[in-house]
């Protein structure tokens, strides 16, 4: 399911952070870009911190592997991430 909200409700300053990724990339912002820039303080902010933890924090694995890892988990799901 799209929520068609992403595509026209963000606010103001969101709305300029999307509209200058527009002219600099020349592509649509991915819809996880837009989720993130949807509600902030909400869900990208909070979920941005903990991927910042997960993928860089301490653990067992180094960077690399968890990259890795995610780059496996995507392509089986069909991401395109």
């Amino acid at each position: 399911m799209r929520l068609s909200i992403l595509n026209n409700g963000h606010r103001a300053p969101q709305k300029l952070l999307l509209g200058l990724t527009r002219l600099v990339t020349g592509t649509e912002p991915v819809d996880v870009i837009k989720v993130f820039t949807y509600r902030p303080e909400y869900f990208g902010k909070p979920f941005c911190d903990l991927a910042q933890l997960i993928m860089r924090g301490p653990s067992d694995w180094t960077v690399g592997e968890r990259e890795l890892f995610g780059a496996f988990t995507s392509k089986l799901n069909a991401c395109a991430f």
